[in-house]
């Protein structure tokens, strides 16, 4: 299994720019799972963010990428 290195990308929390450092991977799922919740990603990770903790933003991405994969998972056995 190939995958690049993370890629940085530019976010818009709460009206500031910043950024996270994703791997492909975890970015196009982020992206799929905000885009079936019929949510932005700027909205998405605005939330992640408010309830992130000491976590780095783009491990509370991951972690959350993961969770739900995990669910998904789960629900079809």
């Amino acid at each position: 299994m190939a995958h690049r290195r993370p890629v940085k990308r530019s976010l818009t929390l709460r009206g500031h720019r910043t950024s996270v450092s994703l791997e492909d991977i975890f970015w196009d799922a982020f992206r799929r799972y905000a885009d079936e919740d019929g949510r932005t990603i700027n909205g998405l990770a605005a939330e992640l963010d408010m309830a992130r903790g000491d976590l780095g933003l783009a491990s509370a991405i991951r972690i959350y990428v993961l969770e739900r994969a995990l669910a998904r998972d789960q629900s079809s056995e």
